[in-house]
């Protein structure tokens, strides 16, 4: 895949704002490039040399903003049924921070002025919508990046992101299948735990 940063793109789409009950969903893709736009300005090198503070940048937008939940059903497909509580709360922490660390230093790059958001032909008032939009390279080529949203409680928020095709929702699920086939589904999380610097659980 091509890339001027794929993890811009991801990080992006993990940081829309909330939206307010009955904002269309291509309305939430705008206000977050308009938010994205303003939290980083002025602080691009502060943030750049200073992991947490990134990561602390990101975790302050996004907690609230993705449905962290939902994507983890997604990514984990039918083991999300063999899962007990605690396994499922303990792989939602874990893959949203996993997320959020390996996809942060993109942010970094993201320039709001490559980015065309398509006029929205979905409807408002099912369960899920696809926001599409175009985001120009260097070389002035457009790459089709689409946004999945579900809404709840009348908001729509954002779940998966697919880039020229690629949904990044299929990619975890068949990466996570194959290593819990292979291993376990503790196994799992506890590499993902450990990864992201979560200490076990006892």
């Amino acid at each position: 895949m091509r890339r001027f940063s794929v993890a811009a793109i991801l990080a992006f789409m993990m940081i829309a704002p909330a939206g307010a009950s009955g904002a269309m969903p291509d309305e939430i893709i705008r206000e977050a490039v308009d938010l994205l736009e303003a939290g980083l300005q002025g602080r691009r090198d502060e943030l750049a040399a200073d992991k947490d503070a990134l990561y602390d940048f990101i975790d302050g937008i996004l907690t609230p903003r993705f449905e962290r939940e939902f994507a983890a059903r997604q990514v984990l497909g039918k083991h999300w049924n063999e899962a007990d509580e605690s396994q499922r709360g303990r792989f939602i922490g874990a893959f949203y921070t996993t997320l959020v660390q390996r996809y942060a230093e993109g942010i970094l790059e993201f320039e709001t002025d490559r980015v065309e958001i398509l006029p929205f032909r979905g409807k408002a008032d099912g369960r899920y919508s696809t926001v599409k939009t175009n985001v120009r390279l260097d070389d002035g080529t457009k790459v089709p990046v689409h946004y999945d949203l579900v809404r709840k409680k009348d908001v729509w928020r954002m779940f998966n992101v697919k880039i020229e095709g690629v949904s990044y929702v299929k990619n975890y699920r068949t990466e996570l299948d194959s290593e819990i086939r292979s291993s376990s589904l503790a196994a799992v999380i506890e590499r993902l735990e450990a990864e992201a610097g979560i200490a076990p659980s006892e």
